[in-house]
């Protein structure tokens, strides 16, 4: 992909990052934030970094949205005339379908990068932050120009980025099961060294591990929780009915015994994760179908082109190329 003019709206964790892998990747990069202090900040760090939406975003050809749900309205309001592809990280993609195309955007392409840490603001921005990370590219089958989501799936992988597509809604679903309900169930389990010394300092790695993302700030987990809240709902009365199932087991007159299979069961599935990559592939001028099928898989893009993508698949799916 060459240099293109990139406005970066919202500098925080994701959008500072953003900011600046697009531009260690030679693009031309604008930033906004609604805080002074945040524009200042990046300004100080060598960024242009305008004062209103659109100074930021005129003269660019894509605009990526990096602000909370709530403020989304307000920000496509902002872009009114604006005749470039725009694109999100927000963490919840159907709502933001719905929002960009309330507010008339022309050409809009939903994203996620599933990549971020408990620290928060410009401060915590990272250039490295998307290497690796699967980036969510939404494939609506008849609402996705292909053009635009090829070139948004370049500027992902030049950053290191896994590009994965699916539709808005099987994106909410997945990540209220492995993202957001992890969220809820952090933060439950961090109350519990709250006023108590003696919890607190017997805390160890599983309690470390359980508890990182309960870190996160708290309007943000709200967000992006919150802003997905049916699909957090179904996903979170799953995991209720299989700890009552665990209640039960331990009423069991060999608690132990009765633990476990499902237990044996829970250890298989976190060793096999992640998968491991298979044998590369490739697909020529590709359908919304053929991306579609890529994603549903677990697969996919790891590099965009001339009319070609290079993907890849999870060892245990077998395709040919």
């Amino acid at each position: 992909v060459g240099p293109v003019r990139i406005a970066v709206i919202g500098l925080g964790l994701i959008g500072g990052s953003l900011l600046r892998a697009l531009a260690a990747a030679g693009h031309e990069v604008i930033g906004f934030d609604a805080d002074p202090d945040t524009r200042e900040l990046a300004r100080a760090a060598g960024f242009e970094v305008r004062d209103s939406v659109a100074a930021a975003v005129g003269g660019t050809s894509v605009a990526a949205l990096a602000v909370p749900l709530t403020v989304l309205p307000e920000v496509f309001g902002e872009l009114a005339g604006y005749d470039g592809l725009v694109t999100d990280v927000t963490s919840v993609k159907g709502p933001v379908r719905v929002l960009a195309e309330e507010h008339g955007v022309r050409r809009f392409v939903g994203g996620h990068p599933m990549a971020g840490t408990e620290a928060s603001g410009f401060a915590a921005a990272d250039a490295g932050l998307f290497d690796g990370c699967v980036w969510v590219l939404c494939v609506e089958p008849h609402g996705t120009d292909l053009g635009d989501w090829l070139a948004l799936a370049g500027l992902c992988t030049a950053m290191g980025a896994r590009v994965l597509p699916i539709t808005a809604v099987e994106h909410d679903n997945a990540v209220a099961s492995i993202s957001h309900v992890p969220h809820l169930l952090a933060a439950a389990l961090a109350w519990k060294v709250s006023g108590s010394p003696l919890n607190a300092a017997l805390a160890a790695g599983s309690f470390r591990d359980g508890t990182r993302v309960a870190a996160t700030r708290a309007e943000l987990t709200a967000a992006m929780c919150g802003g997905n809240a049916n699909e957090v709902l179904r996903e979170l009365t799953h995991v209720i009915s299989d700890l009552e199932r665990l209640r039960d087991e331990l009423e069991q007159d060999d608690p132990v015994r009765a633990l476990v299979p499902y237990l044996r069961g829970a250890g298989r599935a976190r060793r096999a994760w992640p998968p491991a990559p298979g044998v590369p592939g490739r697909l020529a001028r590709p359908s919304a179908r053929q991306l579609l099928e890529l994603g549903r898989t677990g697969g996919w893009v790891t590099s965009v082109g001339d009319g070609e993508l290079r993907v890849m698949r999870p060892e245990t799916d077998r395709y040919g190329s």
